[in-house]
């Protein structure tokens, strides 16, 4: 098994390999994602999928505490045969055969060309840390890389945070760094941050924003583990501001540890709106308020 960058993965899911072994003849190759199931959250956890990662020789325990699975997208070679110029109506076919007596370790992903039960998921599997849907072609052939003849429809709301700290200074932020009060101790807990604010932006917060005066509730640098994203591997040095503004930001369903797992779009201040009028801060998901974007 290899990710997007070739690495090798086979020994951090050896009870999908064994099950892809087990189930499919040789020089075959598919298409798919390793998910790992949090059992009491009743959805997938993207911490627990790095933690097999940084697991070491702990990693028989993670087997037995949150198996793997392998979702199955898609199938480019069967038992030798090149199928990527195949449309993928014949491809899904061929990969529905090849799971017909595949052991539960491997999912074959749902797909329908019902509109409205496409809707129906896009709107309920959110729960599961589905972040949307992605729409194919079933005429078209399997392309390496971005295609025309897919498009991916993600699920996206408003919600609100306070602005802990930015990444360039009080008076030109380049990104905002977000979040919440606990419920229980009002600490400001960290939640996401922004991608990179557009000149407007920076020049509308830079002139709210105020340079934090004494303690705050961050650590400095921001801990790597705190941002959550693969390419983030050392703290993150930041300005500290006053947690006073609170920001609207367009989210996506990816979350962990009540965290925003991925960037959120900056949308404006709410002047209107103080730390203590938006949403406390939960282990589960940051509740979005569920509205959704005009996009």
């Amino acid at each position: 098994m290899q990710s997007r960058q070739a690495k090798d993965l086979t020994p951090y899911a050896p009870e999908v390999a064994a099950a892809v072994q087990q189930a499919l003849p040789p020089d075959t190759v598919v298409d798919g994602e390793l998910v790992v199931l949090d059992q009491a959250a009743g959805r997938t956890s993207f911490s627990a999928l790095l933690g097999r990662i940084t697991a070491g020789r702990r990693l028989p325990a993670e087997i037995a505490r949150r198996p793997a699975n392998l979702v199955l997208f898609d199938v480019l070679a069967a038992a030798g045969e090149d199928l990527t110029a195949r449309p993928l109506r014949e491809r899904r076919a061929r990969l529905e055969a090849l799971l017909m007596d595949a052991p539960p370790t491997l999912v074959l992903c749902p797909q329908t060309t019902d509109v409205e039960v496409a809707r129906t998921w896009f709107d309920e599997y959110h729960v599961t840390g589905a972040e949307g849907l992605v729409v194919k072609d079933l005429a078209s052939p399997y392309r390496v890389g971005r295609t025309g003849a897919w498009w991916k429809v993600k699920r996206r709301v408003t919600a609100e945070a306070i602005v802990g700290g930015v990444i360039g200074t009080a008076d030109d932020p380049r990104v905002l760094l977000l979040g919440r009060l606990d419920a229980h101790s009002q600490r400001l807990r960290y939640v996401g941050r922004t991608v990179p604010l557009a000149l407007s932006q920076r020049q509308e917060a830079g002139r709210l924003l105020t340079p934090a005066g004494g303690s705050h509730p961050w650590p400095h640098p921001l801990p790597a583990a705190w941002i959550g994203q693969l390419d983030q591997r050392e703290p993150q040095p930041y300005a500290q501001v006053e947690p006073l503004l609170v920001a609207e930001v367009v989210v996506d369903q990816a979350y962990e540890y009540g965290r925003f797992r991925h960037a959120v779009r900056y949308l404006r201040l709410r002047a209107d709106l103080g730390p203590d009028d938006i949403e406390r801060w939960q282990p589960g998901p940051p509740d979005p308020g569920g509205r959704r974007s005009a996009d």
